[in-house]
């Protein structure tokens, strides 16, 4: 079943006199309980179309659907809210605050969705143990590795158990082997949590791990596996 839909998806920029077009008519579907790589050289607009299927950009034109939905034509306020409680983020930079250790970076993903306070404590401890860093909880990110410090972000992502993940080059600073793990990682989410989740990625190893490949080139779907 599809979570997902885009129609005609355009982003245009413009650049002094110039008109960038980002992206030029996207028509995808995203399925649920899959997880789903958009792959391509920098520059191709993967991360652009993810933006924007997670209410961070709006399309030049176009519309997204998320079950059903068009997001594209909500208000700022229920596009802030559908982030809040259906969706996680994971950037690359990873993001977490430094004074925070790792239990307390999670813990703000409660407080950013709003969740009531009475069960933060299992929550975040439960996110934190499908990581595998529930051992690790007490420490800072200077104090974790990197791959930990990814995996810190993920938990945070998914403590307020959002429907969908998007993680833009979740494993662009990691070497093969975590970055494997990392990708793993959101293969077993998507498994056992049945979350689904988007991932941006210009690494070809990544892909035979995935359920879904789309390769964009130019603002353009130039391939579907």
């Amino acid at each position: 079943m599809k979570i997902f839909t885009t129609r005609d998806i355009c982003r245009d920029f413009r650049q002094g006199p110039q008109t960038i077009h980002a992206l030029k008519n996207i028509n995808i579907n995203i399925d649920k309980e899959k997880l789903t790589i958009f792959k391509g050289r920098s520059g191709s607009g993967k991360t652009t179309l993810m933006n924007i299927m997670g209410g961070l950009d709006m399309p030049t034109s176009g519309k997204v659907f998320f079950d059903g939905k068009d997001i594209t034509a909500m208000y700022d306020y229920e596009r802030d809210g559908l982030r809040r409680t259906e969706i996680g983020f994971v950037f690359q930079s990873v993001a977490l605050i430094s004074v925070m250790n790792a239990y307390e970076n999670v813990e703000f993903g409660l407080r950013v969705a709003g969740k009531e306070t009475r069960n933060w404590s299992d929550q975040v401890r439960k996110s934190l143990d499908l990581v595998g860093l529930s051992k690790r909880m007490h420490h800072k990110p200077h104090q974790l590795s990197g791959g930990e410090q990814q995996r810190v972000a993920i938990a945070r992502a998914i403590v307020h158990k959002p429907r969908i993940v998007f993680a833009d080059e979740p494993t662009a600073e990691l070497d093969t082997h975590l970055g494997l793990q990392v990708v793993k990682l959101f293969k077993q989410l998507v498994s056992e949590e049945g979350i689904t989740v988007i991932m941006t990625t210009h690494d070809p190893s990544m892909n035979e791990i995935a359920d879904h490949v789309i390769s964009l080139e130019d603002g353009e779907v130039v391939d579907e596996t």
